[in-house]
């Protein structure tokens, strides 16, 4: 009894509250179609809760996916409903989603430890949700380039990989020999001669907690990437990146934490620039978004920023090595890795990038200073030439035949 006379005096207090918005809302609203009191604003008197009971629906898959009336600009839209889909259904999607979707990359061959093998099928190229490298960034990768058959650099990438995935304190689920037949046997399924092969280690999939102490286990993924783009070797502009770099602990590895990366990436696009170069806390010349810099001073040394901020990059450090032909040469008079001054960067006679993505590309311009003459320069492009070639017929120490 006491609980019913508490609820009629609340029915009562909200219906007195109701009857006084309702008289605020005539004063601001006089054109309302019916007179309020022949709407249902007000909620009845009751002396018991059986009204209440009586308005509550139970939470069904019809009453909330249907009648979903928000549209994407957030105003309400036409009815529509949800559908609940099957496994074969979503694959299908997956599948007409992707043939719709113009791209310059084609995906060829993914393996994942997940389920234990290599997929030729894109809409199967997928990951579970709950892995910890999708919702927490607990992964790290690498990529090697695939050349004419021969994947390059691949000990060197999975030699960083390994290393990166101990400093992540991800539990390596392979060893690194079983690690290195998996992706070559993946390169081989997918039959690319020319592409790349990036693969990654994840704390993996259990649950979305913080740590990864939930995770069953770790996970390796690989994929096959046939670029379509025309090889581009002209000249660039880079400006400086006003995103915060990456503390030295998480710049050294190799993470998925990829987010600095992809920002100054897109604020270099915005400003009609190719790259935008970072600084490091003391103001010296550290690296692009997914690149080394290095430079040929007015001397003709070949100029590295150090590797100890940064990540080291296995490209730059073979262009180094090939850099000594050219010291032979003539054309080069020495070698140096040191902290790089913005000052001595863009009073050089020849700016470069390096990486597995642009190869060895001139920097012509970097902000509003041009680099040189403003055009590419020939130490940077007899880098390259050197690359290629080593690309191409190089020694067995870089290059690993893929059996197809």
């Amino acid at each position: 009894m006491k609980s019913s006379r508490s609820y009629d005096y609340l029915c009562h207090f909200f219906h007195t509250k109701f009857v006084k918005l309702a008289k605020d809302t005539m004063t601001s609203l006089p054109t309302l179609t019916k007179p309020i009191s022949e709407t249902s604003f007000f909620l009845p008197k009751l002396s018991n809760l059986e009204f209440l009971r009586s308005k509550i629906r139970p939470l069904t898959r019809s009453n909330v996916f249907k009648n979903s009336t928000f549209s994407s600009g957030g105003q309400y839209g036409p009815t529509f409903d949800v559908p609940l889909l099957s496994c074969s259904e979503v694959i299908e999607r997956m599948r007409t989603s992707r043939e719709g979707h113009n791209t310059k990359q084609l995906y060829l061959a993914m393996y994942s430890s997940v389920f234990g093998g290599i997929t030729t099928d894109t809409a199967a190229m997928v990951i579970p949700m709950d892995d910890h490298m999708v919702h927490r960034g607990h992964g790290v990768f690498d990529t090697a380039a695939i050349m004419d058959g021969y994947l390059y650099e691949l000990d060197q990438h999975l030699d960083r990989f390994m290393g990166s995935a101990t400093m992540a304190k991800i539990q390596i689920p392979f060893d690194r020999e079983s690690i290195r037949r998996i992706l070559i046997r993946t390169v081989s399924v997918s039959k690319c001669r020319k592409g790349s092969l990036r693969y990654w280690l994840s704390a993996g999939p259990g649950d979305f907690q913080l740590s990864s102490s939930g995770c069953h286990q770790a996970t390796l993924y690989a994929i096959v990437i046939k670029d379509q783009s025309p090889p581009d070797h002209r000249g660039i502009r880079v400006v400086t990146s006003s995103i915060p770099i990456k503390p030295p602990q998480f710049a050294v590895m190799k993470s998925v934490n990829y987010l600095p990366n992809a920002l100054s990436k897109m604020e270099a696009e915005e400003n009609d620039a190719y790259a935008a170069i970072w600084l490091d806390g003391d103001g010296f010349v550290a690296e692009g978004p997914n690149m080394n810099v290095a430079f040929v001073t007015k001397e003709k040394e070949l100029l590295m920023p150090c590797f100890d901020k940064i990540l080291s990059g296995c490209t730059a450090k073979r262009v180094a090595v090939l850099a000594e032909n050219l010291v032979k040469e003539g054309k080069l008079r020495g070698i140096r890795v040191e902290n790089v001054s913005v000052q001595d960067a863009k009073r050089a006679d020849e700016m470069m990038l390096i990486g597995s993505g642009v190869l060895v590309r001139s920097v012509v311009q970097w902000d509003e200073e041009v680099i040189g003459n403003g055009r590419e320069g020939p130490v940077t492009q007899a880098l390259l030439n050197l690359l290629l070639e080593d690309m191409k017929s190089g020694p067995p120490t870089v290059r690993v035949p893929v059996p197809y």
